[in-house]
């Protein structure tokens, strides 16, 4: 039986660095000035911008490629290298999650943003649509890779009350992202083509000297692999409670991760979660993509069709902040259903070919129900699944996600093709939305699969 007067002393970080300390305080030196979470946030945020910037630049650019006479590219074709850098994602976030609970959150951040700032490059100066599409899916698989670090690591250093409200807020960096390549794309493609959009994507780069100096690493981590001292330090560091340290802190491989995602009875709900995802991001990348092609279909000047686009990402930031700052307060579940629904009505009023004035309207809903979708789930997973996986099981839905995105640009890039109406496009993305509703119903009712973080 278990002592009831044990039960009775809190664990605090301070505490454990007095009695792990032996004869001398925990060094912090290493840690740098910062000591609020709200700095980790803000990095994060900065980083998922350049996700958002690429998948935004790539649909900017998909016109300006179209009338690149050098490549004579066509619809599929660019659909097609759309989906590439899709499956370059899904691959990144698998292997990146699972690399991220063996090696560190810090590590595997500094090494996947200088991954994707060297492929953007290598895309800048691609000579053929063929080396295009191959950096374009080398570029994805490091893209891919950030998003499972970034919401680990928020998470764990975010307030338990609000890691909803801090995933939100780092989330909006996508949609600002997405308006900055909307810009940059007013700005340059006139002028000077395509190709300076993805150079300027390599911008990361400049930011791995903060990351390597600046940067800490989990303590949730680091109490995972029973690195208690290091972790006490990281948690007086930042004001954190320490994480809970009875589990045993044995490396595990990534079979080890998996069979515990097994042994947990988690994996169904993981694939719940993979669905879910994988219909919000059908409808993000298919609208991200396509929508100033749709558009100028349908008979917008270009301008006002990049303008749309911009218009799509600010609802998105507002859905970020807004739906992350709810489930805060009334459960994940409920607000992942509120934004699919959100979405329908959007993507309904777009098929409609409505209006110039109540186009946008539809594009900022539909911008702030598909992305708000996403940030809710993305932070509803991390704080789900126990401290040990949380790479693991975000990469793992990451991954089953990404399907969802790798559809989307060439399902669209088809319908184009074949010469349907415009309509058609729109419609085809209701569905998945109507479908989202559906499958969140048989979600789990918790908003965590365990306390601790």
């Amino acid at each position: 039986m278990t002592d009831p007067t044990k039960q009775t002393v809190p664990r605090t970080a301070a505490a454990d660095t007095e009695i792990q300390g032996s004869k001398r305080k925990p060094s912090t030196r290493h840690l740098g000035r910062t000591r609020s979470g709200s700095f980790i946030a803000a990095f994060g945020c900065l980083i998922i911008a350049f996700d958002g910037y690429d998948i935004s630049a790539y649909g900017t650019t998909v016109p300006a490629m179209l009338d690149y006479a050098p490549w004579n590219a066509s619809a599929a074709a660019l659909g097609l290298v759309g989906s590439l850098t899709l499956v370059g994602m899904l691959a990144g976030s698998l292997i990146c999650g699972f690399a991220t609970d063996r090696l560190g959150r810090k590590i595997m951040l500094i090494l996947t943003i200088g991954w994707f700032s060297v492929c953007m490059i290598g895309c800048a100066v691609a000579p053929t649509l063929a080396v295009f599409g191959v950096f374009r899916f080398l570029a994805g698989m490091g893209l891919g890779g950030v998003l499972p670090i970034v919401v680990a690591f928020v998470i764990e250093f975010a307030p338990p009350r609000r890691r909803n409200t801090f995933n939100g807020f780092v989330h909006i960096g996508f949609p600002l992202g997405t308006i900055a390549a909307s810009m940059v794309g007013i700005s340059v493609l006139g002028s000077l083509g395509f190709r300076p959009m993805y150079a300027f994507a390599a911008l990361p780069l400049l930011l791995l000297p903060v990351a390597w100096f600046v940067l800490p690493e989990s303590a949730a981590f680091l109490a995972s692999k029973g690195r208690v001292r290091e972790a006490a330090e990281v948690a007086a560091r930042f004001r954190l409670e320490l994480p809970s340290s009875d589990q045993p802190h044995q490396a595990r491989p990534a079979a080890g991760r998996i069979r515990t995602l097994l042994d947990r009875g988690l994996l169904p709900k993981l694939v719940l979660f993979g669905l879910c995802g994988a219909f919000v991001q059908l409808i993000i990348y298919g609208l991200n993509t396509w929508l100033p092609q749709l558009m100028r279909q349908a008979g917008y000047p270009s301008t006002s069709a990049l303008t749309l686009l911009a218009t799509l990402s600010a609802g998105a930031v507002v859905g970020g902040i807004t739906f992350g700052f709810v489930a805060d307060r009334w459960g994940p579940r409920t607000v992942t259903c509120l934004a699919f629904t959100l979405g329908a009505i959007a993507l309904a009023i777009l098929s409609a070919q409505p209006p110039a004035a109540l186009a946008f309207v539809a594009a900022a809903l539909a911008g702030a129900g598909s992305n708000g979708t996403a940030n809710v789930l993305y932070g509803y997973v991390g704080t789900w699944a126990p401290a040990q996986i949380r790479a693991s099981a975000l990469g793992s839905f990451i991954s089953l996600a990404r399907i969802g995105g790798i559809v989307a640009p060439m399902s669209v890039g088809w319908i184009i093709a074949a010469g349907l109406p415009t309509r058609w496009n729109f419609l085809a993305l209701l569905v998945p939305a109507v479908l989202g509703v559906v499958v969140t119903l048989a979600l789990p009712r918790t908003r965590t699969a365990q306390t601790h973080v």
